[in-house]
């Protein structure tokens, strides 16, 4: 075996040791340096086979290569430790060049245009307290955040499109993302005022991407083991009604309402549906894969009615998918089993019950 192998097999022994599923959001152990191709990459190994190594970079990023990829190793610290937020703004400068600036807040970092920290630090900011208040009264004790959340605000479409390909594959007439593995939020500045059409389509584009990655970073979803695509979308169309993600300013029960999945909804999955679509996208992606805007439409309605009918259920539910074990495969038999532990297995009944629910809405 190489002296490589053997130590990188030997530290992710002593790191499974101490890291159960529970405590996934709080890492320990040593902290390890790997060269891969001439890129050196420090961070803590949270699991390991002889094949590939899943490693947390010290920036927050999962990383996974092939144990044959390492040309180098060194231990580097007896303890993980995070970048610090002035090493951290360090890296996001460097990474984004001239004219820009990063703006902290409490639990962010922000990249954004220079002379524009009004614009953006504190709607992020808004969001994150939103989403913890809204859990938090539901009974979801929520982690803080092991690292700064990023938000990576790029000047303009062709900047977001160059800084995009920079981190991997991204599907043209995207306007912005959050990305799994880097745990960023990437998005750009279509311009306007407050009040302005553009401004309302950045809006939404952060909202639902800032939920996604707070979701993933406070152990409502589980980075080391996603949910079911209905789980991580139907959340985040959730929070893009405005009496969700600003219960405050709107407080009439229509404004809890994702009007647009609505209308989606009632046009192309209502007059289709039956107790097998639940089943199967509770068990299966495959919607999401064929057709896209059904998937999307059921996924909101199907997550507005188990949030607001049995909002208990639902975070248990919730909290069972994000308790599974790190880097295992989540079968179509354990989604279905996760689901129907909290819900009972009578589709037929959750049919009804949910399409009387979804008649009901304005």
């Amino acid at each position: 075996m190489r002296p490589v192998l053997r130590a990188i097999l030997c530290l992710g022994a002593m790191v499974l040791a101490l890291n159960a599923p529970a405590r996934a959001a709080e890492p320990a152990g040593p902290m390890i340096e790997v060269v891969l191709q001439g890129e050196k990459i420090e961070g803590l190994p949270l699991d390991w086979n002889p094949i590939a190594v899943h490693l947390l970079g010290r920036d927050g990023r999962l990383w996974q290569f092939g144990v044959d990829q390492v040309s180098e190793y060194r231990e580097t610290s007896a303890h993980f430790r995070p970048y610090s937020p002035s090493e951290f703004r360090a890296v996001l400068l460097r990474e984004l060049g001239h004219g820009y600036e990063v703006s902290g807040t409490a639990h962010y970092l922000i990249a954004h245009p220079r002379g524009q920290r009004e614009k953006w630090a504190e709607r992020f900011e808004d969001l994150y307290r939103s989403f913890v208040h809204y859990f938090s009264v539901r009974g979801f004790k929520l982690n803080a955040p092991l690292f700064p959340l990023v938000g990576i605000v790029c000047a303009s479409h062709a900047d977001f499109a160059r800084y995009a390909a920079t981190q991997g594959s991204v599907s043209s007439g995207v306007q912005g993302y959050y990305d799994l593995k880097s745990n960023r939020i990437s998005l750009y500045d279509m311009g306007g005022g407050a009040d302005s059409a553009h401004w309302r389509k950045n809006a939404a584009v952060l909202i639902h991407e800032a939920t996604h990655q707070i979701a993933f970073n406070t152990g409502v979803n589980s980075r080391y083991c996603p949910p079911p695509t209905w789980v991580v979308e139907g959340l985040a169309m959730l929070f893009e009604a405005p009496g969700i993600y600003d219960p405050r300013s709107y407080t009439r029960p229509a404004e809890r309402v994702n009007q647009g999945r609505l209308e989606v909804f009632r046009r192309i999955v209502l007059p289709r549906h039956r107790p097998e679509l639940l089943s199967a996208i509770v068990a299966s992606d495959r919607l999401f894969r064929i057709h896209p805007g059904a998937a999307y439409a059921e996924a909101w309605a199907f997550t507005f009615f188990l949030a607001e009918s049995e909002p208990r259920k639902y975070v248990r539910y919730l909290k069972r998918a994000a308790a599974r074990s790190p880097f295992h495969a989540y079968t179509a038999s354990e989604r279905a089993a996760d689901f129907t532990a909290v819900f009972g297995d009578d589709w037929r009944m959750l049919e009804a019950r949910f399409l009387r629910f979804m008649a009901g809405v304005k």
